[in-house]
C-alpha cells in the first residue's frame, strides 16, 4: 500500500474512533491525512471506499488472528490461541473492530468484497471450531459452534467496549475471556462424546 493510503487509512481510523462514522468525511480525513481531498477520491473513490478498505482490514485481521492446529488433538489449544489473537486484533484494531462490528453509518453498505472478507473470517473459525466436534458433524453444526465461540468472544469485548466495564472491577479481563472460553469448549466436547 502507498504511504498515501496509508496516511489516509490512519487518518480515518482515528477519527473513527474520535467520533464514530459521523467523524469520517472526505474533508476530514483529507486534513487529518494531511492530502488533498483530490487525493482522497483517487485512492478510495471517497468515504464508502474508505469504509471497505477498513473493513477489510479488520476482517484480515480477524481471519490472520485465528490459528488452524496442525493436528485434531491441538484444536483445544489452538482456540486458546485464537482467542487471544482475537483479543489482541480487537484492541489494537479497536476503530476496525467497531466498524465491523455494527458502529457503522447507516448509510454505509459494505461491497461484495468487503462481504467476502468477513465470510473468509468466519469460514476459517467453523475450520478450527470442526476440530472440537465430531468428524461427522455436518457443516451446519459446525458454523454453529464457531458463532457460539464468537458470539461469546465478542459478546465480552463488546461489553469491555461499553460502559458495563465500569460496573465492575475485572482485574484482568483477558482472563475472564479464556476463562468463559475455556467453559464453553469444555462443554462443547462434553456434548460430543
Amino acid at each position: 500500500m502507498s504511504e498515501a493510503k496509508d496516511k489516509i487509512l490512519g487518518a480515518a481510523s482515528d477519527l473513527f474512533l474520535e467520533g464514530g462514522s459521523a467523524a469520517l468525511s472526505v474533508r476530514a480525513i483529507a486534513k487529518s491525512a494531511g492530502v488533498s481531498t483530490m487525493g482522497v477520491y483517487t485512492h478510495f473513490n471517497g468515504k464508502e471506499g474508505i469504509l471497505d478498505a477498513l473493513y477489510i482490514e479488520g476482517f484480515d485481521n480477524v481471519f490472520a488472528a485465528i490459528e488452524l492446529p496442525e493436528t485434531r488433538l491441538g484444536t483445544r489449544a489452538a482456540v486458546k490461541r485464537t482467542v487471544k489473537n482475537y483479543l489482541s486484533v480487537a484492541e489494537n484494531f479497536e476503530s476496525h473492530y467497531r466498524l465491523i462490528f455494527g458502529e457503522r453509518d447507516a448509510d454505509y453498505e459494505p461491497s461484495p468484497e468487503a462481504y467476502e472478507a468477513g465470510a473468509r473470517a468466519f469460514h476459517r473459525l467453523t475450520d478450527l471450531v470442526a476440530g472440537l466436534l465430531s468428524p461427522r458433524a455436518p457443516r451446519a453444526r459446525q458454523q454453529r459452534a464457531a458463532l457460539q465461540l464468537w458470539a461469546l468472544v465478542h459478546g465480552l469485548v463488546s461489553l469491555r467496549h461499553h460502559a458495563v466495564s465500569e460496573l465492575i472491577e475485572i482485574k484482568d479481563w483477558r482472563q475472564l475471556v479464556l476463562d468463559a472460553v475455556d467453559a464453553h469448549v469444555g462443554a462443547v466436547e462434553r456434548k460430543i462424546r
